[in-house]
């Protein structure tokens, strides 16, 4: 490690979901705004190699980079609170590192030595942690560790951190986001749980420099001097994280217990004193709470409805992407999520699609698969030709074109190959250079992945959003914009000609004008019809709304008054 290079390990304690990613999320940015270069690395310890394969139902978004990485949607929280993108060197697994050291026993390369977990896998967790340092030229860098403290699978990275610690003692700081419970019954927020987490910890050889003290309610002094006396810590290296109305105002919390004046202590590091500062935070946390005006917008989806509870986490980039543009319109959005199984199949016969009218925009994200479809196919013609506001992403811009050929060029059995291949009507089909990754099995990373350039049609809705100054995406000087995208299926070019000469204009295509990357109705025919080949959902930012998204709300507002 050169250069005293700083290290700050988040560790979460008692269970899982207790914010570790907003708290690492919070700390780089509060960082950040003293001036310092910081970089967040999140290391997940399962054995898949990225996330691209894992069900959105157990796990969550898949959150994707620029360079085409497929990782935890943590880290679409990381973007947003650092208003940057980041790197592929800033996401670890389990997967990745065994797969390294595999792959390297297997050409030689460790000379003949017998490979195993210690050193040969720690070595490498604490090179990947290195690197992650030296290619974003960073002053400090967060990791968050993924899982909770005593689960087998992040033990070795943990005694990555412990090894490196020992080394450069001064130069790594380990903070432990744990769980205070309130029991209804007791009413009295309990420590317990925390002490007994901590001492786990320390059983590795890891002491917590400071706990930050989840829970429903604020931490009393007397409670955090219990948890200090026990813990060995100073009180004031107890961080109280009740719960709050927004997670924008985590950074600002954090800083009322000086989290990062106490940061900057233990790593012996000078304030700089002359960072932008949270002023701007705070001047937009303040607008999430102050927003009164409401818009209704009606998300459709398949991944909703598990069992007896509703799921969002699978589309959270859209969600904060379509908060952050409402709040820069002086509105807050009211997310209704609507099943699209309820209207296809036996469930069309009593379907209510005039309850679609009280809603003010209407999307359809990204998605995979057959379920769902004909009923995300009903609910979009209904939304074009009641004219209300429509934004559809990925998957959604697909099924707008086969609703299109479907309904206004009379192309009845228009369909996309991933649901049936055997169309007469192929509207939507595979990438041929993909084809013979499917046809082997090869599911992971067989997609466009990552950020790729589109030439927009001037004139066009999608245009003038572009134009729009400050905003996290916009067209450079010869109107090219950069999206990042992960999909296999594109617009035919068999059908191209057809489509627009039936009205539909593809106003975003690839440089090379093969791949349509967007898809509108002119406003003069619909106040806001409009598709994504991409995902813009993953270039929101709190400070920086993506235009798209702006423009959709922009005519939901038109539409509400």
């Amino acid at each position: 490690m050169k250069n005293n290079h700083k290290y700050i390990f988040v560790v979460g304690g008692v269970m899982s979901g207790v914010g570790k990613g907003i708290a690492t999320s919070s700390i780089g940015a509060l960082l950040q705004a003293k001036g310092f270069s910081v970089n967040l690395l999140k290391v997940d310890p399962y054995l898949n190699v990225d996330a691209g394969t894992m069900n959105p139902i157990e796990h969550g978004e898949v959150f994707v980079l620029n360079s085409g990485l497929e990782t935890d949607q943590d880290m679409g929280n990381y973007e947003r609170f650092l208003n940057r993108d980041l790197t592929g060197d800033d996401y670890i697994t389990s997967g990745m590192v065994y797969k390294h050291v595999i792959e390297a026993e297997r050409a030689l390369k460790y000379g003949g030595k017998c490979v195993e977990a210690i050193p040969h896998i720690r070595d490498e967790i604490i090179n990947r942690f290195q690197k992650s340092a030296k290619v974003n030229k960073s002053d400090i860098t967060v990791v968050e560790i993924g899982g909770t403290i005593g689960d087998y699978q992040n033990i070795m990275f943990i005694e990555a951190a412990r090894v490196m610690k020992v080394k450069y003692p001064n130069d790594v700081a380990f903070v432990m986001v744990s769980f205070l419970p309130v029991p209804h019954a007791l009413g009295e927020m309990k420590s317990k749980p925390t002490q007994n987490a901590l001492r786990q910890l320390n059983s590795y050889g890891v002491n917590a420099d400071i706990i930050i003290a989840r829970s429903e309610v604020p931490m009393d002094h007397r409670r955090k001097e219990k948890i200090a006396v026990s813990c060995s810590l100073p009180v004031e290296h107890i961080i109280s994280a009740p719960d709050i109305e927004s997670v924008f105002d985590v950074p600002i919390n954090f800083e009322k217990d000086n989290i990062s004046k106490i940061l900057l202590k233990i790593l012996h590091l000078k304030d700089k004193k002359n960072g932008p500062g949270i002023g701007e935070w705070i001047k937009f946390a303040k607008s999430v709470i102050n927003t009164k005006d409401t818009l209704d917008i009606a998300i459709v989806g398949k991944y909703f409805n598990t069992g007896d509870f509703v799921l969002t986490d699978a589309y959270v980039s859209v969600l904060e992407a379509i908060k952050y543009s409402s709040y820069k319109l002086g509105r807050k959005a009211k997310i209704h999520t609507i099943n699209s199984r309820d209207y296809e199949g036996d469930a069309l016969k009593t379907a209510d699609f005039k309850a679609l009218d009280k809603f003010d925009g209407i999307i359809v994200p990204g998605g995979f698969g057959e379920s769902g479809i004909e009923g995300k196919l009903a609910v979009i013609k209904y939304a074009r030709e009641k004219k209300i506001p429509y934004f559809g992403l990925c998957y959604g811009m697909q099924l707008m074109v086969i609703e299109y050929a479907r309904n206004v060029l009379g192309l009845k059995d228009a369909n996309t190959a991933e649901i049936n291949k055997n169309s007469s009507a192929l509207v939507i089909d595979i990438m041929p250079d993909q084809k013979k990754k499917i046809a082997e099995g090869n599911y992971g990373g067989s997609m466009r992945l990552g950020a790729y350039s589109a030439h927009l049609q001037k004139g066009t809705i999608a245009y003038n959003a572009y134009s729009s100054r400050r905003s996290s995406a916009k067209a450079d000087k010869n109107d090219v914009i950069q999206e990042r995208h992960r999909h296999r299926y594109e617009v035919n070019p068999e059908y191209i000609k057809k489509i627009e000469d039936a009205g539909l204009i593809f106003s975003g295509k690839s440089p090379n004008g093969i791949l349509m990357e967007i898809a509108e109705l002119p406003k003069k025919v619909h106040p806001f019809f409009l598709g994504t080949q991409f995902h813009p959902e993953f270039l929101a930012r709190p400070l920086a709304p993506h235009p798209l998204f702006t423009a959709f709300l922009n005519a939901s507002i038109d539409r509400k008054k």
